[in-house]
């Protein structure tokens, strides 16, 4: 019984291994679009933005939404 047991557990490890490994791949890719995609919209809005801009600002400049200003914000489409 625990070798079974042993054996179900590595079967789940390295497939967890190689699925991280995939997925890191899509991930990048979907990071970098969603960035472009967010930098788009603040370049073409103004404050206020979306809930999903300011969550994406958020992390990006590692504040709470509440504390993010115009001068960060252009600091941030500035790169």
């Amino acid at each position: 019984m625990a070798h079974s047991r042993r054996a179900r557990l590595d079967k789940r490890q390295s497939d967890a291994i190689e699925t991280r490994q995939v997925n890191t791949l899509s991930k990048t890719k979907e990071r970098a679009r969603r960035d472009a995609r967010m930098l788009k919209l603040i370049r073409a809005g103004a404050p206020p933005y979306t809930p999903d801009v300011m969550s994406w600002l958020s992390v990006k400049l590692d504040k709470p939404a509440r504390k993010i200003t115009a001068d960060d914000v252009h600091t941030l489409t500035k790169n």
